[in-house]
């Protein structure tokens, strides 16, 4: 398994219209995803008032292809994200064991 760990930096000036893309609409499409175990998705803290993260864990590589597609191990941006996000940071990793 693979977790995939997605951070993104919005704008300050567009932190809610980009929490609302978060939340209705990038959190929903990929909980809809085959192939995907878990996902956990943090919203802003007081010290980094426009980052946002997502922790995914996904079956396999075929998985995370279907999703994001042959250059998985970059960024899949939404359309809807285009002028609201300042930095996005992507890692995967193997799943530890128990």
């Amino acid at each position: 398994m693979i977790v995939r760990i997605f951070r993104v930096v919005a704008h300050a000036d567009k932190r809610d219209v980009f929490a609302e893309f978060f939340t209705g609409t990038a959190l929903p499409l990929v909980r809809r995803q085959p192939g995907l175990i878990s996902v956990t998705a943090g919203l802003p803290m007081p010290d980094t008032p426009d980052e946002f993260s997502m922790v995914m864990v996904w079956r396999d590589v075929e998985a995370l292809k279907a999703f994001a597609g042959e250059d998985w191990q970059r960024p899949h941006v939404h359309p809807d994200e285009a002028g609201i996000v300042k930095e996005r940071h992507l890692h995967h990793y193997a799943l530890a064991a128990g």
